[in-house]
């Protein structure tokens, strides 16, 4: 068994794969029901207005497994330029391509809808993932939240030095301080491109790995916490809500994290079995290349096949955006995600390294 395997924490695969088919149908939602933030949509549908609440389910559950580790080795990284080094294989390969991809089907088919051609400040912005703070045209509007993910990883260490001097609790308080007045004072434009919320959910995910053996009932607590959240985005409605994304996101926080902290605890059973079930686990270790893959398809659905808009559209265009979404992100997944995922380096650096070594390539 190989340390990533030792290591991988049951049901977070199944969130991650659920999150980013979320996405998925959120954008295939858009494109059937124009007019966001007011929902047009038939009760059924409504929920997948909310998009934007998988980005913060990603952000608290990124936080949460790469802190596990060092909360449980007294805080304290395996050397930073190795943290880096693992973060930028896992990442940039998959990444690099899916930025290929969108832009080829920018270039030659369409660019995304309400979007001008990329260019070349697209590919540049794009590529140092910078497209939060610098503007571009986009080959695809899922990449904004891999800008700020890249640079939460480079405030990790940091975090984890805060915690490890002052405690989980004042590294909390001070990121939320600093997160709550530049959401409250700093420039509307910044703040909606480049949502500080984010980085409070990232350092609750990091404090929430910090008390993963503690038995308490998770399970509970984060339906506690999530019940009036509902509630408001119920009785407030899409307009109010989506206006108010920055505090919303914030109050999701908590209940996300007890749902992490519950699974770690192996409570629900029945909720982490289904998690962890084969189907949910094979979409989960392939969600990163179904995030990063599946706008410029998704396009191409509703542009060019599916053009229409209300139910049947929406129906339409899902019964072949999810298969084919799906197919088309493990096969890219096998090819720029696998390859680097275990070792982060070259693949064929390691074939020959173990070829040296007398060994047989895996």
């Amino acid at each position: 068994m190989t340390p990533a395997a030792r290591q991988r924490l049951a049901g977070l695969d199944g969130i991650r794969g659920l999150a980013a088919l979320f996405v998925v149908v959120n954008h295939v939602f858009l494109r059937a029901f124009p007019g966001y933030p007011v929902d047009h949509a038939p009760f059924w549908a409504a929920p997948f207005i909310y998009g934007r609440f998988a980005v913060v389910v990603f952000i608290v559950v990124s936080g949460f497994s790469l802190a596990l580790s060092p909360g449980r080795h007294g805080w304290r990284l395996d050397g930073i330029r190795r943290f880096a080094r693992r973060r930028a294989w896992r990442i940039l390969p998959a990444y690099w391509a899916a930025l290929a991809f969108s832009l080829a089907v920018a270039w030659m088919i369409t660019p995304p809808p309400g979007q001008a051609p990329p260019g070349a400040r697209s590919v540049v912005v794009n590529g140092l993932l910078v497209q939060n703070v610098v503007g571009a045209p986009s080959p695809n509007r899922s990449f904004w939240s891999m800008a700020i993910e890249a640079q939460l990883y480079v405030l990790l260490p940091l975090l984890v030095l805060a915690v490890r001097h002052w405690g989980a609790a004042a590294m909390l308080a001070a990121v939320t301080g600093v997160v709550v007045l530049v959401g409250s004072f700093g420039p509307h434009g910044f703040v909606t491109q480049s949502p500080p919320d984010l980085a409070a959910l990232f350092a609750l995910g990091i404090v929430a790995a910090g008390v993963a053996r503690r038995s308490l009932p998770w399970g509970w607590l984060a339906l506690a916490a999530v019940a009036p959240v509902l509630f408001t985005i119920w009785w407030r409605g899409s307009v109010w809500t989506l206006g108010h994304l920055f505090w919303v996101d914030l109050a999701l926080g908590p209940a996300i994290a007890c749902l992490l902290l519950g699974l770690a605890a192996g409570r629900p059973a029945w909720l982490l079995r289904a998690l962890d079930a084969r189907p949910l686990r094979a979409l989960g270790e392939s969600s990163y290349s179904l995030y990063l893959t599946h706008g410029p398809i998704v396009v191409l659905i509703c542009e060019r096949v599916v053009v229409g808009r209300g139910a049947w559209a929406f129906a339409a265009a899902l019964a072949l955006a999810l298969p084919a979404t799906i197919v088309f992100a493990r096969a890219f997944a096998a090819v720029f995600e696998a390859p680097f995922r275990e070792h982060r380096g070259w693949p064929w650096a390691l074939r020959r390294d173990r070829l040296h070594a007398g060994g047989v390539p895996a």
